[in-house]
């Protein structure tokens, strides 16, 4: 994924990454995908200001924990089916952005076992909060 690190607002940002983060979930509008779960790729990129991401005392509570993604991603991916990757991309993005520290991130969805003559489909959507 390309850094939107250039972009004005996000310059003084640094960006913390989850790449092909693996789940198994219920996801699809077709009666098969209903039967079973499907491998899905999340990636997330959080763009967080340095000056609330900077360690001083090299304390994980300084900055935004990996683990923070990782859960906030398997609670929503726990409230069942979903039918569409745009929603469950757009879901974690809302969850993203409602981190304190997190200014805007990148949240992309792909379903790499759905046809066999491509590398994988699936949707990205960014968000960044409105500048106080």
């Amino acid at each position: 994924m390309q850094s939107l690190l250039n972009h004005p607002s996000l310059m003084d940002c640094r960006r913390l990454f989850l790449r092909n983060y693996a789940v198994w979930i219920n996801i699809g509008v077709h009666d098969f995908e209903k039967k079973g779960e499907q491998r899905v790729l999340i990636n997330v990129d959080l763009y967080i200001p340095l000056a609330l991401s900077t360690p001083r005392d090299d304390k994980l509570d300084e900055v935004v924990d990996y683990d923070f993604i990782r859960r906030t991603i398997m609670a929503r991916v726990a409230h069942g089916h979903i039918h569409l990757q745009e929603t469950l991309a757009d879901d974690v993005l809302a969850l993203m952005l409602a981190h304190p520290r997190v200014r805007a991130a990148l949240v992309s969805t792909a379903k790499p076992d759905v046809y066999p003559d491509c590398d994988a489909v699936g949707v990205e959507v960014f968000g960044m909060k409105e500048s106080a």
